[in-house]
């Protein structure tokens, strides 16, 4: 009896001759063959022949690899994180669907997809950009799938983490002028009280967005200018709490 023992990932990938089409590869294991395949290792090819019996936390897939992958990376930059990778070949790629995990949930939700190159021998760069996260540590994969509904994945390394804010912060809202929906974004570095207000141009308080006690973070507020009258308006942030801060901004509405 001939006992195979493979301790290291074995990958048995498609070669392509001139003329551009694949040549797929086979693998045959001679009648009473035992193969031990150890956890984290895989055998791979297009076809796999065993005359004999297999065992191990290992796994043995069939077919052509659709994704030979060779960096994965992330970087933060504040409240984004942007999600770059690199395959070296693709065969029957449809694409990727970028999935992130906060380990406090402990749950894989998808960010995004991007389409993948089908069938290339060439290396291709890809990027992703996940943006307006939350204070936090995060998980990121990549899954990547294939054109006949298959899928495979890779996960980043390392957490990404996204710090707190190191300033108060108040945007522009945006769009602006609003008709009448704009968004208003606004950071803080401490844990407090924070309110959002409306008011016309003779300083009359005329909207209160928000009001309440929040955790140091990035936010979205939500303006909705139906019920107000076309003009100029300005709102203002409030923060109470180990420290104070206040600002105001002019805004545009126009039905």
């Amino acid at each position: 009896m001939r006992t195979y023992i493979l301790i290291i990932i074995l990958w048995v990938l498609i070669h392509r001759p001139a003329n551009g089409q694949p040549i797929y590869s086979t693998l045959t294991y001679d009648a009473g063959t035992s193969i031990e395949i150890q956890t984290g290792a895989d055998v791979c090819a297009t076809t796999i022949n065993i005359n004999g019996s297999f065992s191990g936390g290992g796994t043995i897939c069939t077919g052509p690899l659709p994704v030979t992958l060779s960096s994965f990376n992330a970087s933060v930059n504040r409240n984004n994180v942007l999600v770059s990778w690199r395959t070296e070949a693709e065969l029957n790629n449809s694409g990727f669907g970028i999935e992130r995990m906060n380990i406090k949930d402990n749950h894989w939700k998808e960010a995004g997809f991007v389409s993948g190159h089908g069938t290339t021998s060439e290396p291709k760069d890809y990027y992703f950009e996940d943006k307006k996260l939350q204070t936090g540590t995060y998980k990121y994969r990549l899954k990547q799938v294939d054109f006949n509904g298959g899928f495979e994945y890779f996960q980043l390394e390392s957490d990404v983490s996204v710090a707190r804010p190191a300033i108060f912060s108040l945007s522009q809202n945006y769009p602006n002028p609003s008709n009448p929906n704009s968004k208003i974004d606004f950071e803080i570095p401490f844990d407090g009280r924070v309110a959002i207000r409306i008011y016309d141009i003779l300083g009359r308080e005329v909207l209160k967005i928000i009001d309440e006690t929040k955790e140091a973070g990035y936010y979205t507020a939500s303006f909705d200018g139906s019920n107000l009258a076309s003009g100029i308006y300005f709102y203002r942030i409030m923060f109470e709490g180990s420290q104070r801060f206040s600002k105001t901004l002019k805004m545009v509405l126009v039905k």
